[in-house]
């Protein structure tokens, strides 16, 4: 089959094995590859620090379809290899192995890389970053043998990992350079919620503080601080991700934080798309670009691009979305604080009781909220509430008797 109906995918990621779904229940019947430099099957991150890292389930339940899947529906799975090259003039991906293979279409799909501590020790054994299965099969290993974890970073990934520690019966010591947990995404409020839902689980938090090195000879036994020294059988680095952009920078593609795309997910070169943790892209509500790390960003886009990969109008306009499980807390989180930042945070239900709504205001406008253990609610009536741009009354909003979907109807 020639590159003329060919479609490649770069990344076989939830991304990837969603967009390949996609084409062939949009009725594409051309050759699809879909390439990826993991030995696993497509799968799914979220239960690499919830659920599987936990051991509630079983490593089968985090891929994003069977293997039998991609045979009957003649997905070639190129798994265990590296995409070097896009040669955009000759319409082909070029392989580790020197193979090359054609496209009519290019779909981008390499997602983000751990971003890494640089400090001395940091290439110590014991000390651990999260992104694939591999990674969380190693805590896993770790946190079972109990002991002591030190979590660098309190964004999501070090919270995360160190509930799931905590959970495992693991002494954990949690240390970040910000003020309080979650701070960049969630502001000082509901940074505290978090803190404090952490410290009643017995983490030793340290806020404010800055780790310095890495101590050990051939394996990590201390992490060193401006705030002394720490024991630790093993550490878990949680300071954030890079988009894995090279291939696309090599390829003279628009790179900015990520690779730049429009509101289809396709780049400069029409026959370019990118989806995932490494697609910035035009968000037509906020009339800006936005890159977005979650599985609801990768799920959702890549039915997008991969319509319009295809030729269809479409546009991906979804609000940003997170969710996260720690100890006894699930929470949603919906819209796009932005550079402007807030104004006033209004809560409403019960805070201390673990069960509430949390709303961002800018000027009279509900830019941002969440949930917390409110699954009867849910985050959808928030959505509408963001995307109706309604002024509301911050202490209407708070009141539990005026229902949410209210606010939306004045």
């Amino acid at each position: 089959m020639n590159k003329q109906s060919t479609y490649v995918i770069v990344g076989a990621s939830l991304a990837g094995a969603t967009a390949a779904q996609t084409l062939r229940e949009e009725g594409f019947a051309g050759r699809i590859v879909l390439v990826g430099d993991e030995t696993e099957l497509p799968y799914e991150r979220p239960p690499l620090s919830k659920g599987y890292l936990l051991g509630k389930d079983e490593r089968a339940k985090i891929y994003v379809h069977e293997e039998s899947w991609y045979a009957e529906h003649a997905v070639e799975l190129v798994l265990g290899r590296h995409v070097t090259l896009v040669d955009r003039e000759a319409h082909e991906v070029e392989l580790d192995t020197g193979e090359r293979i054609g496209y009519a279409k290019l779909l981008l799909a390499t997602g983000a890389s751990p971003r890494h501590l640089r400090v001395p020790g940091s290439e110590l054994k014991g000390v651990h970053h999260l992104r694939r299965a591999e990674d969380s099969d190693r805590l896993r290993e770790a946190f079972g043998a109990g002991g002591r974890i030190v979590v660098v970073g309190a964004g999501w990934i070090g919270l995360e990992t160190a509930a799931a520690a905590r959970e495992s019966g693991c002494d954990v010591t949690v240390v970040d350079p910000q003020p309080a947990p979650l701070l960049a995404a969630l502001g000082s409020e509901m940074g505290a919620f978090f803190a404090g839902l952490h410290l009643r689980n017995g983490v030793d938090l340290r806020v404010s503080h800055t780790v310095t090195e890495f101590v050990g000879a051939d394996r990590v036994t201390s992490v060193r601080t401006d705030a002394g020294r720490f024991e630790a059988e093993a550490v878990v680095v949680g300071i954030g991700a890079i988009p894995n952009v090279e291939l696309a920078e090599r390829a003279d593609l628009s790179c900015d934080n990520g690779i730049v795309v429009d509101e289809s997910l396709c780049t400069q070169d029409p026959d370019i798309y990118a989806v995932g943790d490494v697609a910035k892209s035009y968000h037509p509500f906020y009339g800006a670009h936005l890159r977005t790390e979650h599985w609801a960003n990768a799920l959702h886009g890549a039915p997008v691009a991969a319509k319009g990969m295809l030729g269809q109008k479409v546009a991906y306009d979804r609000l940003p979305y997170f969710f996260t499980d720690q100890y006894d807390v699930g929470m949603e989180f919906c819209g796009w604080i932005g550079p402007g930042g807030y104004d006033q945070l209004v809560t409403r239900g019960d805070v201390h009781g673990q069960a509430f709504h949390a709303f961002w205001l800018s000027g009279d406008q509900v830019v941002a909220g969440m949930h917390v253990n409110r699954w009867d609610v849910g985050i959808a009536p928030v959505e509408d509430l963001i995307r109706s741009r309604r002024s509301v009354d911050p202490d209407r909003l708070a009141d539990t008797s005026v229902p949410l979907a209210a606010h939306v109807l004045v």
